[in-house]
């Protein structure tokens, strides 16, 4: 009953980002890395200290630092080598640079501070020579995309203006797609190649109605479930690269309706896919659990999200990284979670009240129950409470009860907080055991709300007392 779910903090402490990744095994197709020994020169910037900064999935971690000498030269050399991935230098003034690492980690970057993309220099390195080649591209290209994009913006749509200035556009993703096609039919085992292509958005398909007119539902499905195509899971060098973290919260956030069942079966497309890419299948799973962790995410029912993932992957088959009795805790919790889910029947609760009778939710007769489990040590139901109060004041005689159940707390103070609150006018129960309710409510952090509709079907969870009317009220037209 407290406010922290400990199998999530299991789950943060065994997310796949590191600190200190460990380098030095073979890469993709098993090539041995070379111990690092990059020199770069910036002319113009000051001597000073710079850091080589990498990547993993969502977190950073400083690999290395070098001395800027007073010419702008440093040079990142050491015995072990690098991680394959993308990185950032970071030198004088927070200014900083990209580059790719892969096997070869021998080569040699110079540039003028005052445009370092514009005038970068690669000496050994294809992956960073198709990097700067793209950038460059890039940087020529904005200011023709930037016009292009002001020209539709002050013109009607559907006008000829508008139409020339569409044309353009269309015209100039078409030069930046032939670009990068000339790169990765070139080059199509550059590791450079492998990153810029899983960065590559699907196209969105022209789907119409019966009518004609666009099916954008049917679009962005589509377009959703393509999503994921230019990604090469076999390749654990995308993991250290902004590009895989970049797609996954665009996916669950952008393009997913953020509704637990939506969630479920994005979720399970994905992570369905990577079940033969460990590394890829450890981060995705723990991330959208974190992701949609009770107490940080405002989803009506994300325990709905939680159960569905721990009963699906967090198995003691699947989660090769927890030990047994880590996934028997995350096991348990789901369970708990489980029985009081939106849409599932509501469990009955039977315990004793303030005058020692047995009360029970199964006991009342108004179609609509509101379930408020509260502390009278917690905070917030010290603020939510007299709303509730005056709540049930109006709504009493609509067809609403209120049943309450006091947890972790004992008989005397709950007793006590029934009548300074007021809350001693609908039933209240509570079982100094916590037993009445365990297995039935999930209670992650008091006050807890659920509602329940005529069927005793639970309708709505994790609200505030000033969000109770409009569930029943939309539940009520409904029907």
């Amino acid at each position: 009953m407290k406010n922290v779910i400990t199998a999530l903090l299991a789950l943060a402490a065994l997310s796949c980002g590191q600190n200190s990744p460990q380098s030095g095994a073979a890469g993709p197709g098993e090539r041995q890395l070379e111990s690092p020994d990059i020199q770069v020169q910036i002319q113009g910037t000051p001597a000073g200290t710079a850091y080589l900064i990498g990547s993993f999935a969502d977190q950073n971690y400083r690999a290395d630092s070098a001395q800027i000498d007073a010419a702008g030269a440093f040079r990142f050399q050491r015995e072990e080598p690098y991680k394959p991935g993308l990185y950032y230098a970071f030198y004088s003034n927070n200014s900083a640079f990209q580059v790719m690492i892969d096997a070869d980690q021998t080569f040699s970057m110079a540039a003028n501070a005052a445009d370092v993309v514009g005038s970068m220099q690669v000496t050994g390195s294809l992956d960073n020579e198709l990097l700067y080649k793209n950038l460059q591209y890039e940087a020529m290209m904005q200011p023709r995309f930037q016009a292009a994009a002001q020209k539709m913006q002050g013109t009607a749509v559907g006008s000829p203006a508008y139409l020339q200035a569409k044309a353009e556009q269309d015209e100039l993703i078409a030069q930046r797609k032939a670009h990068l096609r000339e790169i990765f039919d070139s080059h199509p085992d550059a590791f450079f190649t492998k990153f810029k292509t899983a960065g590559q958005n699907p196209d969105v398909r022209d789907i119409r109605k019966p009518d004609g007119t666009e099916d954008t539902t049917a679009q962005v499905y589509h377009y959703r479930t393509a999503f994921w195509d230019n990604v090469d899971f076999s390749d654990e060098r995308l993991l250290s690269t902004p590009v895989i973290f970049n797609k996954l919260k665009r996916y669950m956030n952008d393009l997913t309706p953020q509704h637990p069942d939506s969630i479920n079966r994005a979720a399970s497309f994905l992570v369905d896919k990577v079940l033969d890419y460990p590394e890829y299948f450890k981060f995705f799973a723990n991330w959208i659990v974190l992701q949609y962790e009770p107490t940080k995410t405002s989803l009506m029912d994300p325990e709905a999200v939680f159960v569905h993932m721990a009963q699906n992957y967090f198995t003691y088959d699947r989660a090769f990284w927890s030990d047994s009795a880590e996934v028997y805790a995350i096991q348990l919790r789901a369970n708990e979670m489980a029985g009081s889910l939106v849409g599932h029947k509501a469990p009955d609760v039977q315990a004793q009240g303030p005058d020692g009778k047995t009360y029970a939710i199964s006991g009342i007769k108004a179609p609509y129950v509101i379930v408020y489990m509260f502390n009278p040590d917690c905070e917030h139901c010290q603020e939510q409470s007299p709303q509730l109060v005056q709540f049930y004041r109006q709504w009493k005689n609509q067809g609403v009860e209120v049943f309450g159940i006091g947890v972790d707390t004992n008989m005397e103070d709950w007793k006590a907080y029934l009548k300074k609150t007021g809350m001693d006018a609908w039933p209240n129960v509570f079982d100094p055991t916590n037993k009445a309710i365990y297995g039935k409510y999930y209670v992650d952090i008091t006050p807890e709300i659920y509602v329940l509709n005529p069927e005793r079907t639970i309708i709505a969870k994790n609200l505030k007392v000033n969000q109770i009317a409009e569930v029943i009220e939309r539940d009520r037209r409904g029907r």
